[in-house]
């Protein structure tokens, strides 16, 4: 039996990366029926037309999993994540969701989702190397 080489990539190109995520989409959709995938976003803009406040994410079967929310340091306080939340949520109820998935780091916004409801599911510790990701989910129902 010849010896089997596998070769190490350091900085791999991306048609690599989408090649390997295709080959496991097209893995996993043979085990989904009926479920669509769909990108879906919000966004809050200034009289001059930027972009002040977003969320994004995809909605997919019964789950909005969020991507982002972010909004600008000008506009916090003014209860544009809380608004850009609710907005997301409603948008994802529409679209048949019941649930919702996000993760947020340490130093960002657990006590924000935590006042709208979601729940630590589970906590990936010295994450990147000493803090944590908090895996929070909530649900829509």
């Amino acid at each position: 039996m010849s010896e089997i080489e596998i070769e190490i990539i350091e900085q791999p190109d991306q048609p690599l990366l989408d090649f390997v995520k295709a080959q496991i989409s097209q893995f996993n959709w043979q085990h989904w029926q009926n479920v669509v995938r769909q990108p879906l976003a919000v966004q809050h803009k200034s009289q001059a037309g930027e972009i002040i406040a977003a969320a994004t994410g995809t909605t997919f079967g019964h789950w909005l999993m969020i991507d982002y929310l972010w909004v600008s340091q000008e506009a916090r306080g003014q209860q544009l994540g809380s608004k850009l939340l609710n907005t997301i949520e409603q948008a994802a109820k529409q679209r048949g969701c019941n649930q919702v998935l996000l993760d947020t780091l340490d130093f960002q916004a657990q006590p924000f989702y935590l006042k709208y409801g979601y729940q630590v599911a589970w906590t990936q510790d010295n994450y990147p190397k000493i803090g944590c990701k908090y895996f929070m989910t909530k649900s829509l129902d």
